[in-house]
């Protein structure tokens, strides 16, 4: 329990710097150096928050009755507590760090494509697909949903990955939706498991562990939508070199 109750703190410490940093690179000018300071602090801190993560996870798998103390019921505690939050700890920091190595790389494919790199994307798309199956056992069906993003994530991101010759702008593309979907994931934990303490009555609500996703992935597709004429011109003078 003091090892538990250690990882907590520290949990709650690195996430509140993660929620609260996200939105600094998020409105600064990109490419600047507050865009830049503030992004790696975004990610060094998603990092370290999804590392802890799965610490607790594994602390609630091992001693499910131990750490939650408010329920008797082992698998909903392992499911929600246990898979779903070692899930969320892989997913934080596989996007982060893919989000950190593309801003940081860009056309740089020797240093881009480690191998790091795309061990953390497969243990992303691991963790997912037992995400999903632990859900579907204990019929807890916002498990299964919530598998989904780490399961494209980590398709879309090792295919980049292994690219020999990718667009020259699509690490903009990589960078910006890997730390959205950092953003995401620290929001829907904080959203799951900080209700369960706070609003009880709302700690499985489908609509708030939906609303990170939604509000992010929205975001996603504006952002697709203004770098797309970047690319286009990108792919199109490739084509005429």
């Amino acid at each position: 329990m003091v090892l538990f109750e250690s990882l907590v703190a520290a949990h709650v410490a690195t996430g509140a710097t993660g929620l609260v940093s996200l939105w600094a690179p998020v409105v600064t000018k990109k490419g600047s150096l507050r865009h830049q300071f503030w992004g790696r602090v975004f990610v060094f801190a998603m990092i370290a928050t999804g590392a802890i993560a799965v610490g607790i996870s594994l602390c609630s798998l091992f001693y499910p009755l131990e750490t939650h103390t408010f329920s008797d019921d082992v698998p909903m505690i392992r499911g929600l507590f246990g898979w779903l939050m070692l899930y969320l700890g892989v997913l934080t920091v596989a996007l982060a760090w893919h989000s950190y190595v593309a801003a940081r790389h860009k056309m740089n494919r020797a240093a881009y494509g480690t191998r790091t790199n795309l061990a953390l994307q497969l243990a992303m798309g691991a963790a997912a697909a037992n995400c999903a199956v632990q859900g579907l056992l204990i019929s807890q069906y916002l498990m299964v949903g919530i598998a989904v993003p780490g399961l494209v994530a980590a398709t879309l991101n090792s295919i980049y990955i292994m690219q020999e010759n990718p667009p020259r702008r699509e690490w903009l593309v990589q960078h910006f939706r890997s730390g959205i979907g950092a953003g995401i994931s620290v929001y829907t934990a904080f959203f799951a498991f900080g209700a369960v303490n706070t609003i009880p009555a709302l700690a499985f609500n489908p609509i708030l562990w939906a609303l990170p996703t939604v509000l992010g992935v929205s975001y996603m597709l504006k952002h697709q939508l203004q770098v797309r004429p970047l690319r286009r011109r990108s792919l199109s003078g490739e084509k005429s070199a």
